[in-house]
């Protein structure tokens, strides 16, 4: 039996939390309030969560050594856990979410073993080269928000923009990560964007990203659907600028660190800003 307290540190417990609320708060408050209490929403969130949970897990497998550098007091695998308990709870995890999906839709179960076949190739391959394996999650990520408008159609804007919120967002974040854990990356051969780019072109193009998402968001404003000023001001500009101003001063790993920590209350708020809309 795996111990709680470890398992709580595989699986991220808390963002596997965040990632249920989002679909939640898409679903109820983008969507429509009636969906809150169907149960084909609990399936959906529960399937995604499954998925994600196995792979944090098969990432934690590839990357004993470089976390062992990077973070040693987080690493389990091998030390509290096996190496085979946690392949397979990552198989079975993927396989129950991937399974829930088809019980939903055909088309939930194709992106559900989608994304559990890209989470497993992120963490063999696709992490270690530059750029790629950070798109790879973003997409996820994104996904994970537009998912619940494939199973309630139609199709609405607002959930458009929110998924393009989390794509940016997820990004963003990735990467910071990875000038975070550039040592211990750098160690064992992954070409990052940090070790192939360096940390000052790196942060440029961390603007650039930021630039570009801000010039979708406005082009959607004003040619598809208007949004409160304060929207931009609260949800947008403001927490943006405070990432710049960071971001332009960061030069340490506790820097990084924060920075990706400050990511996440971005989106976390950026959820929360569902209910104002």
């Amino acid at each position: 039996m795996i111990p709680l307290q470890a398992l709580v540190r595989l699986t991220r417990l808390w963002n596997l939390l965040i990632i249920g609320l989002a679909q939640y708060c898409t679903a109820g408050l983008l969507i429509s309030r009636d969906l809150v209490t169907d149960p084909r929403l609990l399936i959906l969130a529960v399937s995604t969560i499954l998925i994600a949970a196995g792979g944090y897990a098969i990432n934690d497998y590839y990357d004993v050594k470089i976390d062992l550098i990077n973070k040693p007091e987080r690493v389990v695998v091998g030390k509290t856990l096996s190496r085979r308990s946690v392949l397979l709870f990552h198989s079975l995890n993927s396989m129950a979410g991937t399974a829930l999906g088809f019980i939903l839709s055909w088309p939930i179960g194709v992106v559900n073993f989608t994304s559990a076949f890209l989470l497993w190739l992120y963490s063999n391959a696709l992490k270690r080269m530059p750029f790629v394996g950070n798109f790879a999650v973003a997409l996820l990520t994104g996904m994970s928000i537009l998912v619940v408008n494939l199973l309630f159609t139609p199709l609405l804007t607002l959930v458009v923009v929110y998924a393009l919120f989390a794509f940016f967002m997820t990004l963003i974040r990735e990467i910071i990560k990875d000038m975070e854990d550039l040592k211990g990356d750098d160690t064992f051969g992954c070409r990052t964007l940090p070790i192939v780019w360096g940390l000052r072109n790196t942060k440029l193009f961390i603007y650039l990203l930021i630039a570009l998402f801000s010039i979708v968001v406005i082009v959607i404003h004003w040619q598809v659907t208007p949004m409160p000023v304060w929207f931009f001001t609260g949800f947008l500009l403001m927490p943006m600028g405070v990432l710049v101003a960071w971001l332009i001063r960061a030069d340490t790993r506790k820097d990084y660190h924060l920075l990706s920590q400050f990511s996440k209350l971005i989106m976390l708020a950026g959820i929360f800003s569902m209910a104002f809309l």
